[in-house]
């Protein structure tokens, strides 16, 4: 299995989907994002992430959740809140964020 693949569960679960537009400047953004990955995969209920990002500057990052309880508490959590002020003020022209449940799942193909 590929290790930028989240190790999900069988379904239902969350996916909170995070679509950004970087800014050009760094800013110190590389850095809180590694401590936000790091983070997030600490919390109760967080079941993996999946993250990429174009040349361009657009991103997306996919995480997973047990609920929406710990989805609402990993929002709140106090060094996530800084980090969502910082990209809302430095590193983000625009962002969108989705909170999915996840019915179904597959993957493929096998065997190799």
């Amino acid at each position: 299995m590929n290790s930028n693949f989240a190790q999900t569960p069988q379904p239902p679960y969350y996916a909170v989907i995070f679509s950004n537009q970087r800014t050009v400047a760094d800013n110190g953004y590389n850095l809180m994002s590694e401590k936000m990955v790091e983070l997030a995969l600490r919390q109760p209920g967080c079941l993996g992430a999946e993250s990429t990002r174009g040349a361009d500057g657009f991103g997306i990052t996919v995480s997973y959740w047990e609920s929406e309880e710990s989805i609402q508490a990993w929002k709140a959590d106090p060094e996530h809140l800084i980090a969502q002020k910082l990209g809302k003020d430095t590193w983000y022209s625009h962002y969108e964020l989705r909170v999915a449940r996840v019915e179904r799942a597959y993957a493929g193909p096998t065997g190799r």
